[in-house]
């Protein structure tokens, strides 16, 4: 009967004072929340219960289980602990990380409601994002560590890796040399404020925004929900776009090539009329100007400014929409025309043979003008 109730017993308190504890530690973090309602901490903290429970659960465990007495465990004692340490180095290495995301979060809720600054929101965000990436790379490495220092077979591994570990760097280091690249080129990023979570970009033509930024990759969503992922190595490297930096008012263009008699100061008054009916438009700046001129046509150019790169598409396809719609109800002649001629006629030659050239040329249909199905001429456009 005690070889019964002694691992019943033992198993059984050390699961009730597994609950026990993680009930009142959730219950203090509750109260904690209460009184301090300015800062998200102690409710973030209460993620913790489940691996903090399991780390507790595996302690006692590993302290207590040799007292069960029971055959199974003394027939298996080694493994038993060896299982529970490895268990136990598993579940600090969740609650370590569980812990360190609450306090990065928490840090970041309280700047992010405190602060005006949205592009510096951004750059915090950027920053503990990969704060938060590298604290989990060290943490998994030094746990991966620790379990395989619990293999006594893995003590005779290691010397002889010492001992081979200045060719294994070499090799190594030449192996890794863009991976390591990109990392560094993730620490530059994240606190050099190059480009932020949220940024406007262009790269490669694409205009897109900076969706999520890690220490060896980038992805850009462009404006037709695409991901770009690219190596932050290459935003070290090249030279690229970023359309929040320093603000995001922007001041954008739209070109027109019209004919020579284009009433440039109605159409001047037809922008501003625009504008005033478009929400996009920021009403901070606007003109409309004659750029330049071709023997065929002239090149205007309307400038309309917004708040941002997407107020500033709308802006601008708005503008160039409604201005080409009232040139073709109000002045059509403004719009670009293509002038048509006849073809010159061959110069005579002198030399041997040239009256007989002009004499057929003259004969020969001229290819400019020709009659179509219904008898009227049929032009090219040069």
């Amino acid at each position: 009967m005690e070889n019964v109730l002694r691992p019943l017993t033992v198993l059984g308190g050390t699961v009730v004072l597994t609950l026990l504890l993680g009930w009142v530690v959730d219950l203090l973090l509750r109260r904690a929340d209460a009184r301090h309602p300015e800062t998200p901490l102690w409710g973030l903290l209460r993620r913790c219960r489940l691996p903090l429970q399991v780390v507790l659960l595996t302690a006692l465990l590993r302290a207590t289980y040799r007292q069960t007495r029971w055959w199974i465990v003394e027939n298996h004692e080694a493994v038993i602990g060896r299982a529970l340490a490895l268990v136990l180095i598993g579940a600090g290495a969740w609650l370590v990380i569980r812990i360190a995301a609450a306090v990065v979060e928490s840090t970041y809720a309280r700047y992010a409601t405190s602060a005006r600054d949205r592009a510096k929101v951004r750059r915090v965000r950027t920053q503990v994002t990969l704060i938060m990436r590298i604290v989990t790379a060290v943490v998994v490495v030094v746990a991966v560590a620790a379990i395989l220092l619990t293999f006594p077979s893995m003590k005779t591994v290691g010397t002889s890796m010492l001992a081979s570990a200045g060719i294994i760097g070499i090799v190594a280091g030449v192996a890794a040399q863009s991976t390591l690249g990109n990392l560094f080129a993730g620490f530059q990023i994240a606190f050099g404020d190059m480009v932020r979570i949220g940024d406007t970009v262009v790269v490669d033509g694409e205009w897109g925004v900076v969706e999520e930024v890690t220490l060896t990759f980038l992805a850009v969503r462009t404006w037709d929900e695409r991901r770009i992922t690219m190596p932050v190595s290459y935003f070290t490297s090249k030279p690229f776009e970023n359309w929040s930096r320093g603000g995001v008012q922007m001041t954008g263009t739209v070109f027109f090539q019209l004919d020579h008699s284009t009433p440039v100061g109605l159409m001047r008054e037809k922008l501003h009329e625009i504008l005033q009916d478009t929400a996009a438009w920021d009403g901070r700046d606007w003109s409309l100007a004659v750029t330049d001129t071709t023997p065929s046509t002239i090149e205007v150019r309307a400038v309309v400014t917004a708040k941002d790169a997407d107020d500033i598409w709308t802006a601008r396809c708005a503008v160039r929409e409604q201005l080409i719609g009232w040139l073709a109800d109000e002045h059509p002649y403004a719009l670009p025309r293509f002038a048509t001629a006849q073809a010159a006629v061959v110069p005579a030659r002198r030399k041997n043979g040239a009256a007989a050239f002009v004499k057929a040329r003259a004969q020969e249909p001229d290819p400019a003008v020709t009659e179509n199905a219904e008898g009227d001429p049929r032009t090219g456009r040069g």
